[in-house]
């Protein structure tokens, strides 16, 4: 049987490992450690941020090493998961379709997504159980004719507690996250390998041979037929690079600002994290407990359980690269523009709860939705594999995601690594 090297156990390495083990003879190569839930308890974190040493986000590190944090020049702060299950464990959990780009290109995920909703669990049963302020925000945009939407989440969320840990790893096993699909891949026979970070992909005359990969302070060459990258927009990217093959400064990462305000007993850290959403052009807005503003922007001084706020998620300009461990990403006047027009939108939500604009505090500016530097176009669209390549190298990511999609990307990633593994065995 061949064999296949998968880089990476997020969701596109996940769904892969699990498509194509039986076809294939598979290795999933994952940079982290087996993934544990965050296990301090917030309240115990609030008392030791009195203390003063919380003051740069990638301290959070220390504590929670599967939250990967790096910070751009201009102080955007950049967060992506490393470990099993990739960023799905430290997502919402969010389960939204969102495949407009792909359809300008003549491509239809329809087939894919139906699969997937036939293999994960999507509700929106949390809306049962939301607090009264949740609603009260609901309201205000259904008046402003926001046309707010329950967000459908992954997971069995009839079982949802409203612990508000949906980002720290949910404790009660409800929220879907991707290691699920590779327990399966391994169940079938997928060999796992974790902290193994792959460095570079070892080609001869055109054809990749295997991997090059740091294993417990040692290189280790990993031989394959073929190799499937899925390590994400900021990995995947720098093992192109590092095999000299050259990507697009195209990169996307989806910014979040939250805009935020002192509220007596909000308890919105105890709510399912993004309960609802409401689509603007350019971004969407959504409930959301910022944990790292609250723990490293000074402007978040109350207790967790009297503040309030609302998330902006931006569909950014496809504009930056990476280089090695260098991340170069700046938002461009339309994207500013965009984010200050998001800004207002949340000031208005709050004003029709009575709440002054001048008690209205901002959080820090954060990302963690990365792609785009090797994007399929029309040339692509039957193959999902770039002339540039190797005939046995594909990518499966976001890398691939023409543009961003200023949405949480997860089923599209799925979606596109489902594409991908069907083409691959369609090739033999």
């Amino acid at each position: 049987m061949k064999t296949a090297i998968v880089v990476g156990s997020g969701a596109a390495g996940a769904t892969v490992g699990r498509a194509l083990q039986g076809k294939f003879d598979v290795t999933v190569l994952e940079a982290g450690k087996p993934f544990r839930p965050f296990p301090y308890s917030i309240e115990w974190l609030q008392k030791f941020r009195k203390t003063g040493l919380f003051f740069d986000e990638r301290e959070i590190q220390w504590l929670f090493p599967t939250m990967q944090i790096r910070k751009t020049a201009e102080k955007m702060v950049l967060v992506n998961g490393i470990g099993t299950g990739g960023t799905t464990t430290i997502a919402t959990g969010n389960a939204l379709f969102v495949d407009r780009d792909f359809k300008k290109l003549g491509i239809d995920l329809g087939a894919e997504f139906d699969e997937i909703i036939s293999e994960i669990p999507v509700s929106t049963a949390h809306q049962k159980h939301w607090r009264k302020i949740t609603r009260q925000l609901f309201e205000a945009c259904e008046e402003l004719n926001l046309n707010p939407q329950p967000m459908p989440k992954m997971g069995n969320y009839e079982n949802c507690k409203h612990c508000g840990r949906c980002v720290f790893g949910c404790p009660l096993g409800v929220k879907w996250d991707s290691r699920q699909f590779l327990q399966d891949a391994v169940n079938q026979g997928t060999k796992l390998e974790t902290g193994s970070r792959v460095d570079q992909i070892v080609l001869e005359n055109g054809i990749a041979k295997g991997v090059v990969a740091r294993t417990r302070f040692r290189s280790k060459f990993f031989p394959a037929d073929l190799i499937v990258l899925a390590a994400g927009g900021f990995g995947t990217p720098v093992i192109l690079q590092n095999s000299g093959i050259e990507c697009e400064s195209q990169l996307f990462v989806d910014p979040v600002l939250c805009v935020a305000t002192e509220w007596r007993d909000a308890v919105q850290h105890r709510e399912v994290e993004m309960p609802f959403f409401a689509q603007q052009d350019h971004f969407m807005l959504s409930p959301y407990f910022d944990y790292l503003s609250f723990f490293f922007n000074k402007n978040w001084r109350q207790p967790a359980r009297h503040i309030l706020s609302l998330m902006i998620k931006l569909a950014d300009s496809n504009r930056g690269g990476i280089s090695g461990k260098k991340i170069d990403k700046t938002l461009t006047e339309a994207d500013k523009a965009h984010l200050q027009q998001g800004v207002e939108r949340c000031r208005e939500i709050f004003g029709k709860l009575g709440i002054r604009k001048e008690t209205l505090f901002l959080g820090t500016l954060n990302a963690g939705h990365p792609g785009g530097m090797f994007p399929l176009t029309e040339n692509e669209a039957q193959t999902f594999h770039h002339s540039a390549l190797p005939e046995n190298l594909y990518l499966a990511d976001a890398t691939l995601i023409p543009q961003s999609l200023g949405n949480p990307p997860t089923l599209t990633i799925i979606a596109i690594a489902k594409r991908v593994s069907r083409l691959i065995k369609d090739v033999g």
